[in-house]
């Protein structure tokens, strides 16, 4: 694949809490990843929404969102994405309408279909199960579209800000069981193989085949979600990507806890079990030298034919982590 024929970049963010860190040091430097983003040309920047979990701060995207847009000049920023069984579709409407509002243009509605965190917690959000997903779905679109009957009792509903349209909305997948719903919508779709092992290539065609055009898409836009970490050297990244293990160690056990240092990786006594879940995961990983990065990316690519790739990245060291975005975005051209 020829660097002229490579879709854009973009950035996900779950504003990663690192050991050594307070939770307000993790939510600051949400910034300067989005002015990285903003200057560098990456396309747009989205804060996915989870809760209960110490190593992740992005439990509020909406805020995070209006931080990023209003220090920033260029980028698109938004929720990646709303899961949407922990709110009111009709609030969610409201919500990125206003967002839109004070920042036309620049933001971006992505929606979720699973509530992002433990049973317990999700029942004190008041989370609705995954079954009500297409009805939630359908009358979050009614409300902006205006497609309920009119004998619908909701149809009476003025919802405001008005004047104002919603962001353009995007559904995430993890499986493909998503995938026509989008297409059929005629929104955008993004799929999450930066933590599902299941093949994106099949939802993408499922996705596209099934595409209606709409007022926000004219014609299909995929985005391929993937889990990088770029340092100089392959050795450099390999080390860095420790950290991952033991993060999605603690989430297998249920016991989340802030990003640890590559070096607490090496002082872990592994089980062969442990070792054997790690491995697993670490497959879904793109890990080492720009070149490197680059090029296994471009064997995705080779699958999906993704309109755009979105990049996230978990590093200890926060530091590291941009310069793990700007190496990609360089080589990248």
């Amino acid at each position: 694949m020829s660097p002229m024929t490579l879709p854009p970049l973009s950035i996900q963010d779950l504003a990663p809490i690192s050991q050594g860190y307070s939770t307000q040091d993790a939510l600051a430097r949400t910034l300067d990843l989005a002015r990285l983003g903003d200057e560098m040309g990456f396309v747009r920047l989205w804060y996915a929404e989870h809760h209960g979990m110490a190593s992740i701060a992005s439990s509020a995207p909406e805020i995070l969102i209006a931080n990023a847009a209003a220090n920033t000049s260029r980028i698109r920023v938004g929720a990646g994405g709303v899961m949407l069984p922990n709110h009111v579709p009709l609030r969610v409407v409201e919500t990125y309408r206003t967002l839109n509002g004070l920042f036309p243009d620049r933001i971006d509605l992505g929606i979720g279909r699973a509530g992002g965190s433990d049973g317990l917690t999700l029942r004190a959000l008041r989370s609705t199960g995954g079954e009500d997903f297409p009805h939630e779905f359908a009358e979050l679109l009614a409300f902006e579209r205006g497609g309920f009957p009119d004998d619908h009792p909701l149809s009476r509903v003025k919802v405001v800000p008005g004047e104002i349209d919603l962001a353009p909305i995007w559904l995430l997948g993890s499986s493909g069981a998503s995938a026509q719903m989008a297409g059929q919508y005629g929104i955008g779709y993004a799929f999450a193989s930066h933590f599902s092992p299941t093949p994106a290539g099949p939802a993408f065609d499922a996705y596209r085949s099934a595409f209606r055009p709409s007022d926000q898409f004219e014609k299909p836009h995929a985005i391929l979600c993937v889990a990088v970490i770029c340092a100089p050297t392959d050795e450099e990244a390999k080390h860095l990507s420790k950290s991952m293990e033991l993060t999605w160690l603690s989430l297998r056990t249920n016991n989340p806890q802030k990003i640890a240092p590559p070096e607490a990786a090496d002082a872990h006594p592994w089980t062969e079990a442990e070792r054997a879940f790690v491995e697993s995961q670490s497959n879904l990983w793109i890990v080492g030298s720009p070149e490197t990065v680059k090029a296994k990316i471009e064997e995705k690519l080779a699958e999906t034919a993704a309109d755009e790739v979105m990049i996230s990245t978990t590093i200890h060291d926060y530091d590291k982590r941009l310069e793990s975005y700007r190496l990609l975005k360089q080589v990248w051209g």
